[in-house]
């Protein structure tokens, strides 16, 4: 009976075992590993109360200095209490430090009878801090593999009853028991567990901030081939978290079946800063285009101008000197009448240069009156062989026609075509199970909702949920982002009417527009901030 009573205790403490390691090993958020690690430590031992440290990494660059653990972690089943983070230096005069130090677990009957000769000392602060009564230790290193000591595991008040609570000295004399050599041999168990947990946890984090490191330095080195849109995709990203997030919370309408986990709300993220990465395909003059014509185009019209300007300017002046010279006794009024034609070519002609010049100018929306423009491209001037010159040739007056933004048709396909690129990047990266959406999310950020987008032309439910917030947040800044040369910004009250116009007209999704506007999503980022 007894035999078979041990053998059920062994496979119940097996059983445990195996439970803390699946456990430890699914969970990924650092914060929450530590928390887990202490809870099933305390319940497994029975426990009323512990505290768990982690080592500082000797080599860490953000926090330099002698070797010291960081207390991370404290629970406490019989008070309440503030935790507040704190470090220590790794020497035999803490019970930690010791542990640390030594490589060897302490069990401590009485916290307040070690034996003088004793190199550590009980901190009692706590205890005075709280009216807490610390009694049974059991001080724990945290080894891995290799042997290293990843942290230090405390253990308080080994209970009989592990839901009694140690509210009063009575309850502690009557519950508290030392630890036993079994429970040691679990927690030891348990520790090494907890540091391979540690390790691993750790590595994902260096593995998260090497990505992040990755995905920020390739945001910086695209947005340095147009130093104008720096911050760009950043502020995209926090729009389309926060549009995320928001919509996650709507409770009502058709929002209401949208969630997010923090999985997803992270590949979003990703993708929203990876959106323009396929701008590395498109050649530079393009990319950065401000006016409709590039300046070496406004050059040669303003060149042919001038010419055209002292052109007529010298043929006047020679039927001036004809005139003059002459015997007509009209001379005088057509001296004047010579004058008054310089005049107004000279006018003429600086009215045209004005016209072509706001021409020049892109706009947000389609707008503007471009007849001016056929009255320019029918004028002509003559040059000194007799040979006629238009002061417009036919390409320039269809660029000058533009009537929405700064590109041709040709130079818009090719910067729709970053699109395509950035999918066709994005897809030769090896991304994990939760992030392989990535592409996919950035490749249809210029769908719209009417299937009047690029590149697929797709509509409605084909766009996926996170491309449609991606469409809304990238729209918004391109509209109020003040650092671009190639259009003026518009105030933010316009930016928004904009997208409810969009939202109308069926280019962009009602709902995420609404709350997007509604949830003033658009404050959580200040136009021209959250540079790389």
């Amino acid at each position: 009976m007894t035999r078979d009573r041990e053998f059920d205790d062994q496979a119940l403490i097996l059983d445990q075992l195996t439970e803390v390691s699946l456990a430890l090993s699914t969970e990924r958020d650092f914060r929450k590993l530590l928390d887990l690690i202490l809870s099933r430590a305390l319940l497994l031992a029975r426990c009323d109360a512990g505290s768990l440290y982690i080592r500082v990494p000797d080599d860490d660059p953000e926090n330099p200095g002698p070797p010291r653990l960081r207390f991370v972690a404290a629970q406490n089943a019989s008070v309440a209490f503030r935790f507040r983070e704190a470090e220590l230096p790794i020497t035999e005069r803490s019970l930690a430090g010791h542990a640390a130090l030594t490589g060897e677990p302490l069990l401590i009957e009485d916290a307040y009878a070690i034996p003088a000769s004793a190199p550590y000392r009980f901190n009692a602060g706590f205890d005075r801090e709280t009216g807490y009564r610390t009694r049974s230790l059991l001080v724990l290193p945290m080894t891995n593999p290799k042997g290293e000591v990843t942290g230090v595991l405390q253990l308080i008040n080994r209970k009989r009853d592990p839901t009694a609570l140690l509210d009063s000295p009575q309850a502690v004399e009557r519950e508290v028991v030392p630890f036993d050599a079994a429970t040691t041999r679990l927690m030891k168990a348990v520790g090494s567990l907890a540091a391979v947990a540690v390790d691993n946890a750790r590595l994902y984090e260096n593995i998260e901030r090497l990505f992040e490191g990755f995905v920020k330095a390739s945001v910086t080195a695209i947005e340095q081939r147009d130093p104008t849109t720096s911050g760009h995709s950043l502020r995209v990203s926090a729009l389309c978290v926060g549009l995320a997030e928001a919509a996650g919370r709507e409770e009502r309408g058709a929002l209401a079946g949208i969630s997010f986990s923090d999985e997803q709300v992270r590949e979003l993220r990703y993708a929203a800063l990876l959106h323009d990465f396929g701008k590395v395909g498109v050649r530079e003059h393009v990319l950065v285009k401000a006016k409709k014509l590039y300046p070496f185009e406004m050059e040669r019209i303003e060149t042919r101008l001038e010419v055209a300007r002292l052109h007529r300017e010298r043929a006047i002046l020679l039927q001036k000197v004809e005139a003059a010279l002459g015997s007509d006794p009209d001379r005088a009024a057509r001296l004047a009448a010579l004058d008054r034609a310089l005049a107004f070519s000279e006018s003429d002609l600086a009215r045209f240069r004005e016209t072509i010049l706001r021409a020049n100018e892109p706009t947000v929306l389609p707008e503007g009156d471009f007849s001016t423009l056929q009255e320019i491209a029918a004028a002509s001037f003559t040059d000194r062989e007799g040979r006629p010159h238009a002061l417009l040739e036919p390409r320039e007056v269809a660029i000058l026609s533009i009537r929405k933004g700064s590109l041709t048709e040709e130079e818009r396909q090719e910067i729709e075509s970053h699109v395509t690129h950035t999918y066709e990047f994005l897809k030769k990266i090896p991304w994990t199970g939760e992030l392989r959406r990535i592409p996919e999310i950035a490749f249809a950020h210029h769908e719209k909702i009417n299937g009047r987008g690029y590149p697929r032309r797709v509509s409605g439910t084909e766009i996926p949920v996170q491309s449609r917030i991606m469409t809304v947040a990238d729209i918004y800044d391109a509209l109020s982002a003040s650092d671009r040369p190639y259009k003026r910004a518009v105030p933010p009250e316009r930016a928004l009417a904009i997208l409810e116009e969009e939202a109308r007209d069926g280019f962009l999704d009602p709902d995420l527009v609404g709350l997007f506007i509604g949830a003033r999503i658009w404050t959580t980022v200040g136009t021209g901030s959250l540079r790389a």
